[in-house]
């Protein structure tokens, strides 16, 4: 769709920013029959590799939206890490803590894939679900009201500025995601602030770039007198390096390619001519902040628009993408199935707790307070004692992460939760069940199984137990709550 072409155009929603977290959000809704348009400023994807590890509990939403098959095929595990010290090895340095996979929990370690990447990944199934990017289109002015959202939108001409394709256009839609970065315009203009700190006082320098020379068996270590380091870590699926260094807090990188060449010769045992490319670099001084709230009526904020992480420990764009497969069930349940809107309030009180820790964790890893281990992987997040979180029965709580696991079909949990519905569980019970309405609710039986335990699991659409009983009393009442109960009625 060409903005220029209409004077207001009718959206369910508008989401800012094609980042992973906007992108998410987007296939999410699509899958849905929610009616998104997604604009972003730029004139095309990020290029960048900057947020590369996919953790566990993001490959598990990936593989709900139906893209684990590419990410696994593009992207490659991470390299154990090698120190350097003169021009010779000095040893291993393991920068994860090793897990095996288990039926529970397929996935272990992060997945490395460059940021590009995995945003051409969610592209391109954006595409398959009906859905689009308009790209070189700025939100200049957001307006809200008790029925909708009113956004001001200027296309921009073919070098970015407002030139001769440019032009304001009004979009009207009944709610609004902020998905557009760390320097959030919707954020600004909603007035909510953030609150954070500086993690480290030194610059950092962020590059991809291209060294044939260097093996790439290893994530390279390449330390030096004063705390300051540079790595290259082997991209996967690509003939690319990304280059990490930071500087001393008076240094300011230099982020040209014979800048960047020149860096590599001084710190490493490379010349400047063994890299053949510089591919992008940018310099930032890593921060930690959250937005002090998620919400302001119709407009949601998630990604980085509500926090923004220290790059350790590869939490950012994990924390993102889930915070989009949060919110795209409960705006679909209220948009698709009568939810009462009270639902979204579930948004902001589940998802912020969540932030703040990781922002935590992140902080503490990039200071050596942490290491890179199990809460990393995000497995254990979860949502107990949340406002969607009732009940409990085996093994589980409500609002714990739904674990994977054979069915008797020869097919697996996740391979019944994988799709926009809710999932009910009956395991090693006869429990009898109210009726269910089979559009929005699936059920299966399994087998006695540990890590449920004995009970009934219904299961949201994002993985996490709902509702959970030895018995059926006061599911229907949950179901109804968030618009999945719909066998009395018809909204």
């Amino acid at each position: 769709m060409e903005l220029n072409d209409v004077k207001e155009t009718v959206r369910d929603v508008l989401v800012v920013g094609a980042g992973a977290a906007g992108l998410a959000l987007a296939c999410d809704l699509r899958r849905r029959g929610v009616d998104v348009q997604v604009v972003e400023r730029a004139e095309g994807l990020f290029p960048g590799s900057r947020g590369k590890s996919i953790q566990p509990r993001t490959q598990e939403v990936l593989d709900d939206l139906g893209v684990i098959a590419e990410v696994r095929a593009l992207g490659g595990p991470a390299p154990v890490g090698m120190v350097w010290e003169n021009g010779v090895r000095q040893g291993e340095h393991r920068l994860f803590e090793d897990q095996t996979a288990t039926a529970a929990e397929p996935y272990t370690g992060p997945w490395l894939l460059p940021q590009w990447r995995t945003q051409e990944i969610l592209y391109a199934r954006l595409l398959d679900l009906g859905g689009s990017v308009t790209f070189g289109t700025a939100l200049t002015g957001l307006a809200q009201d008790a029925d909708g959202v009113t956004a001001e939108l200027t296309r921009a001409g073919g070098d970015g500025g407002e030139g001769a394709g440019g032009g304001a256009r009004s979009l009207r839609t009944a709610y609004a995601v902020a998905a557009d970065g760390g320097r959030s315009t919707v954020r600004r203009l909603l007035g909510i602030g953030m609150t954070g700190e500086s993690v480290d006082p030194a610059p950092m320098l962020v590059a991809d770039v291209r060294v044939p020379a260097l093996d790439r068996l290893n994530w390279h270590i390449f330390p030096a007198a004063g705390g300051t380091f540079t790595t290259l870590c082997p991209l996967p699926g690509t003939p690319d390096f990304q280059l990490v260094a930071n500087f001393a807090p008076d240094q300011a990188p230099d982020t040209t390619p014979e800048g960047v060449r020149a860096l590599v010769a001084a710190r490493t045992h490379l010349t400047a001519d063994d890299v053949t490319e510089v591919r992008r670099a940018s310099d930032f001084r890593p921060r930690a902040a959250l937005a002090d709230r998620f919400r302001d009526g119709r407009v949601f904020l998630a990604g980085d628009a509500a926090h923004v992480h220290s790059p350790a420990g590869g939490q950012g764009l994990n924390t993102s993408v889930q915070d989009a497969y949060n919110l795209g069930w409960k705006l679909g349940q209220t948009l698709r199935h009568g939810a009462d809107p009270a639902l979204l309030d579930s948004y902001e009180e589940e998802r912020r707790p969540i932030a703040a820790d990781m922002l935590g964790l992140s902080t503490r890893i990039h200071r050596g307070e942490a290491r890179r281990g199990a809460e990393t992987r995000q497995l254990g997040l979860g949502y107990r004692g949340g406002p969607l979180a009732t009940g409990t029965a085996g093994a589980l709580h409500a609002g714990d992460r739904a674990p994977d696991g054979p069915l008797p079909d020869g097919t697996t949990i996740f391979d019944a939760l994988r799709g926009p519905h809710f999932t009910l569980l009956t395991v090693a019970t006869n429990a009898e069940l109210p009726p269910l309405d089979g559009r929005l609710v699936r059920r299966y039986e399994v087998d006695a199984y540990e890590p449920y335990g004995k009970g009934l699991f219904l299961i949201r659409p994002d993985g996490y137990v709902g509702w959970a009983g030895e018995d059926a009393r006061g599911l229907r009442e949950w179901l109804r709550a968030v618009g999945a109960d719909t066998t009395g009625h018809r909204p």
